[in-house]
């Protein structure tokens, strides 16, 4: 399950899974982003909040994932990585390859601190 909002005067979209990604996750959110893309050129700040890293529940949950990514991954200026999973430092190297973003990992209590960076876009 993932829960998100998007802040929409702030142009940042906030991302909190719950257990294993699927196929409605991004299906939910792309809608939302595509409607508020097409009023506003970017986002300014995407911020994934998850004290570990809860995978996908299948195939179609990682093929949606990564169709989200290559949509919009031209449309978004910064990445908080708010985690202390293992996999926050690969995670950081791989998106900074596949976005035009910047892409900065802040331990998961440090949310307040990656939502100030998100702000300072």
């Amino acid at each position: 399950m993932l829960i998100y909002s998007l802040m929409k005067p702030e142009g940042i979209l906030r991302l909190e899974p719950h257990g294993p990604l699927t196929e409605q996750d991004f299906d939910s959110v792309s809608q939302d982003v595509d409607e508020f893309l097409e009023e506003h050129p970017k986002l300014h700040g995407v911020m994934v909040q998850a004290k570990d890293f809860p995978g996908w529940e299948n195939w179609a949950g990682f093929s949606a994932h990564m169709g989200f990514v290559r949509d919009h991954r031209k449309q978004v200026e910064q990445i908080a990585l708010v985690t202390d999973s293992h996999l926050a430092g690969m995670a950081e190297f791989v998106g900074k390859h596949f976005t035009h973003a910047d892409v900065r990992h802040f331990p998961f209590t440090e949310d307040v601190k990656a939502m100030q960076w998100l702000h300072s876009a």
